[in-house]
């Protein structure tokens, strides 16, 4: 049985962004297009509304990129559940109420058991002073957290 992964949006947008000049930004562009190319098809991969409108937002290109990229990608509800669990996350101030979006990620990821959350987002959801409360809060409320990563995290035995 593959393993879940529920790919965030900053995914996304590293995966179809124009070239950067910016040394570390182009790695992580390079590690999302190996990760999507190499090992994407080993895990079955989800996203939500919240990841299918972000990425409807901005440019109209890059929108249409980002889209075309997740067409075949199915998408998880938002339900109530993971409304009220993404709200107790930043009531709890475990995630600023700037980070609501982030915590209706982690609320989708865990509220539908996923074995990962896929991100680049270093602020609020692959932060190592943050994880660490997010997995208790979650824990305490009978919740088995995903494990949250970058695709260098999550390239197996593929490393370049």
């Amino acid at each position: 049985m593959k393993k879940s992964v529920y790919v965030e949006t900053s995914i996304l947008s590293y995966l179809t962004a124009r070239p950067s000049r910016d040394i570390l930004r182009a790695a992580r562009q390079e590690l999302t297009r190996q990760w999507w190319e190499k090992r994407r098809q080993d895990f079955e991969v989800f996203v939500s509304q919240l990841v299918l409108d972000e990425a409807a937002e901005g440019d109209d290109e890059a929108a249409r990129k980002r889209l075309e990229a997740l067409a075949d990608i199915p998408s998880l509800d938002v339900t109530d559940e993971v409304a009220s669990l993404a709200e107790s996350l930043i009531a709890a101030d475990v995630l600023p109420r700037t980070a609501a979006g982030d915590a209706i990620h982690v609320g989708v990821a865990t509220v539908h058991a996923m074995d990962f959350l896929l991100t680049w987002n270093f602020r609020h959801l692959a932060n190592a002073e943050l994880i660490g409360p997010i997995r208790r809060f979650l824990r305490e409320r009978g919740y088995e957290p995903p494990l949250v990563c970058t695709p260098e995290e999550l390239m197996g035995e593929h490393q370049w």
